[in-house]
């Protein structure tokens, strides 16, 4: 059988009253599209049931559905009964889903949460690593066609990870569907309207992107062509956003420190100040991290950088706790204070409150130090959308700075190259 036609359902209440925005059918559309899929609905619509009507008229012309929301453990919840009636087979309660629904609750799986574990007969399960509702996939007999049902659950930190990690490659072994050459690459610190411009500004004709948002990065396709006119491509952006903001692959930016650790054998150790501990935290996210992490401090009051990190009260006073003197010394004293072969830290202003017209809000100072190198210390200036935003942008950017400091690099003329937003 030819694969080739797909629907999209994206239930939830709180999309069609305007209280959250979709971003799945983006998403996932241009997804398929990209392996060769015709996409031919995208339909939002609440946790009343009403998907059940639209499945049946769908699975008629379409070889490929997916649905997104109402796996949860309330009575709106009803995508998994209404996708078994579909398929005419029994819901049950399936081995693994319960096992590991388990380990995660214990008892108090028992009651409405056991409902996570029920998934249609024949079906097979899709783990969800950040939440507690699998999803499932399979397949139903439509007079001679089998067509393919894949349910996720809706919040976008469980969905994205399932889909990419499960169903995209099983979308992609099906048969029938036109799958396109393509280069993946990961981009930093660049907002997706601005990367959107900059790609529309250098493109070939030809040629077609697309993004995903993370975290971390914006993940970016370029599609068609051969691979040389590809390369030319992202070569040309990497010309006018500058060093380390465009890398090959699919790579977080903790990801390209730990690289420069693993492959020394050696540590590093923290001082953070603005992040609040996200440094810390996004290092030791990875099993083993004690291999490659000493440890760090949070230091947010003048005297626990004095007292922890040996700052000069002089340094305090006359530049100020978000300078590059600061950053600086707060990374020798974590060095002197650790075992570990390096150490960086970073001080800034995350707002709302607190900025200046010499220091605004989004400056954030970062520094490096090294029991063979001499120190460095850089600042920034990260657009304020949000201090959560401030403070993810400015773990980004210590990850690379680190990684480029490991290898000997001048910092200062790395970020003085750089155009972001």
């Amino acid at each position: 059988m030819n694969y080739t036609r797909a629907a999209l359902f994206i239930i939830g209440t709180e999309l069609t009253r305007g209280v959250i925005s979709d971003r799945h059918g983006r998403l996932i559309s241009s997804q398929l599209t990209q392996l060769g899929y015709r996409v031919e609905r995208i339909i939002i619509l609440p946790d009343d049931g009403s998907v059940s009507v639209l499945l049946k008229e769908c699975v008629k012309t379409c070889d490929v559905l997916l649905v997104t929301g109402g796996l949860g453990p309330t009575s709106d919840d009803r995508t998994r009964s209404i996708i078994a009636d579909l398929a005419g087979v029994e819901l049950i309660r399936h081995p693994l889903a319960f096992e590991a629904l388990y380990k995660r609750m214990g008892e108090r799986i028992w009651g409405a949460n056991e409902q996570q574990t029920m998934i249609p007969e024949g079906f097979e399960v899709i783990p969800n690593p950040n939440g507690t509702a699998c999803g499932f996939r399979g397949f139903i007999r439509v007079d001679e066609r089998e067509v393919l049902v894949v349910a996720l659950p809706g919040p976008p930190r469980e969905m994205d990870r399932m889909f990419f990690d499960h169903v995209r490659p099983l979308l992609g072994e099906l048969s029938g569907h036109n799958d396109f050459e393509r280069s993946d690459y990961s981009t930093y610190l660049l907002g997706e309207s601005k990367l959107e411009e900059l790609c529309r500004s250098v493109a070939s004709e030809g040629l077609e992107w697309g993004t995903r948002f993370q975290e971390q990065t914006i993940s970016l396709y370029i599609a068609g062509g051969d691979q040389e006119k590809r390369t030319a491509m992202v070569e040309r952006l990497r010309s006018l956003v500058g060093p380390l903001l465009i890398v090959d692959g699919d790579v977080q930016p903790v990801e390209m420190l730990i690289k420069e650790l693993k492959e020394r054998g050696q540590s590093i150790a923290t001082a953070e100040s603005v992040t609040g501990g996200l440094v810390s935290k996004l290092l030791t996210d990875q099993s083993g991290s004690s291999a490659w992490y000493w440890g760090g401090v949070n230091t947010y009051a003048y005297e626990a950088k004095v007292r922890l990190l040996g700052v000069k009260e002089e340094t305090l006073a006359t530049f100020g706790a978000v300078s590059t003197e600061c950053a600086k010394e707060m990374a020798e004293g974590i060095l002197r204070q650790s075992s570990a072969d390096w150490a960086l830290s970073v001080t800034g202003i995350a707002g709302p409150s607190g900025g200046s017209e010499e220091k605004p809000v989004g400056t954030v100072c970062f520094g490096f130090a090294s029991r063979t190198l001499e120190t460095q210390s850089v600042q920034v200036h990260l657009s304020s959308h949000s201090r959560d935003i401030i403070r993810r942008r400015a773990a980004t950017v210590a990850f690379l700075l680190a990684a480029r400091y490991i290898q000997g690099g001048c910092l200062l003329d790395t970020v003085k190259k750089w155009q972001y937003s």
